[in-house]
């Protein structure tokens, strides 16, 4: 058991609706701006139940869980309904890793088309942080954006994200739209300091937000067959290629871990302030489920063999499990925003407190003040720029996978 403490809450200075409109039309967020935002008590809100910010293993039905599940939080959900079949610490801040690269694909994948070029310059590949994973991108070298969203789902490539970021506008205006998509998707728990997911203080989001990104990613085409790619060839200059391969062991099987049949994707991650972290999709006879396992204690493989053992519990049990929660819909989307905790009902302190490598950091249970609205507002946009790509896309068939 972990114990953890919830900082204060500090007063919320707020503007008039019409000051707040007329200020986000002549100022985007900028990542400066969401990172100095006053938070809120995380307890004003409750995402997807109450259940899920108790402490304890939250499950109704469906018989015994598998009996060694040692990750400090973990969810299990049905992708189509959104049910919460059991969960531990779903709101439980942690650092993420590079599984924050699929809110990064949720909020960028359809800013440019797959067959647009690019060539890469020694600016945008300036900064990246040292150590970090890494696909190969070269300066000088010309990429689709295939390729680079290929180095970004399966190589986990730091140095395609940020490409991309750059080739969006600069890296802080990518993390403010990151962050703003994280609101639009009620993705509380979430803070984004980076795009890529690498360690940074504070930077911090919950097996519950985690399982939101797959399951809004696994709706779009693009998303679904990005992180369903076991292996692809990668420019490497001078018209050569190299074979890179999906670093997501229970799709492509490697490193002593068997894949796990109908397993779909989505992302792991790996730092050694985080631990290993993954969310991870499967279907069988007709239905899909979405895991989210945190931090296990022992092993590389540990969160591989907890999300197997989770995803098998569900098959085989979850049809009689009665739902402890729900993975609530975006905002810019028709879901109904996240209401206040019932009475009686605050959550469990140690379930909302921040952690890990940045952890200390005030949670960002809710967004505070004008930053919260102005989030909301970037995605409104984003939405409506994604209903306008898809009507333009009207009538193409989905892309291989």
């Amino acid at each position: 058991m972990h114990a953890f403490s919830r900082p204060s809450p500090r007063p919320s200075p707020r503007l008039s609706r019409r000051s707040l409109l007329a200020f986000a039309a002549a100022t985007p967020p900028t990542a400066a701006a969401l990172a100095a935002a006053p938070a809120e008590a995380a307890s004003d809100v409750v995402v997807g139940g109450a259940r899920l910010v108790a402490d304890g293993v939250q499950v109704n039905g469906g018989g015994a869980l598998p009996a060694k599940l040692t990750a400090r939080a973990w969810l299990l959900a049905d992708q189509d309904s959104g049910e919460v079949l059991a969960s531990y610490r779903a709101h439980l801040r942690v650092a993420p890793a590079s599984t924050l690269k699929m809110l990064f694909a949720d909020t960028l994948l359809d800013r440019f088309e797959r067959t647009e070029r690019h060539l890469v310059t020694d600016a945008d590949l300036a900064g990246i942080p040292s150590g970090s994973s890494l696909v190969g991108v070269k300066a000088g070298v010309t990429y689709t954006v295939e390729q680079l969203w290929q180095g970004v789902f399966l190589r986990s490539g730091n140095d395609a994200v940020q490409v991309l970021a750059r080739m969006n506008g600069g890296v802080a205006k990518t993390v403010a739209e990151m962050q703003a998509r994280a609101v639009d998707l009620q993705a509380l728990d979430t803070r984004v300091v980076s795009p890529d997911g690498y360690d940074h203080d504070g930077q911090l989001s919950s097996a519950y937000d985690l399982a939101l990104f797959a399951r809004h990613g696994l709706r779009d085409a693009d998303f679904r067959a990005y992180c369903g790619t076991r292996a692809a060839r990668f420019p490497a200059g001078g018209g050569k290629t190299f074979r890179i391969e999906n670093t997501d062991r229970l799709l492509s099987g490697t490193y002593g871990v068997t894949p796990y049949p109908g397993m779909i994707g989505v992302k792991n991650g790996f730092t050694s302030n985080a631990g290993n972290t993954f969310t991870g999709a499967a279907t069988r006879a007709g239905r899909t489920l979405v895991v989210t396992v945190l931090h296990p204690k022992s092993g590389h493989n540990a969160v591989y063999e907890e999300t197997a053992a989770l995803l098998d519990w569900g098959f085989a049990q979850g049809g009689s499990a009665r739902a402890v929660g729900t993975l609530v819909e975006a905002l810019s989307e028709g879901g109904a925003k996240a209401s206040g905790s019932p009475a009686g009902e605050a959550p469990h302190a140690g379930a909302q407190a921040a952690s890990s490598a940045g952890g200390g950091r005030e949670g960002w249970g809710v967004l505070g003040g004008s930053a919260s609205a102005v989030a909301l507002l970037a995605g409104g946009a984003y939405a409506l720029r994604r209903r306008r790509r898809a009507a333009r896309r009207s009538g193409e068939a989905p892309p291989a996978s």
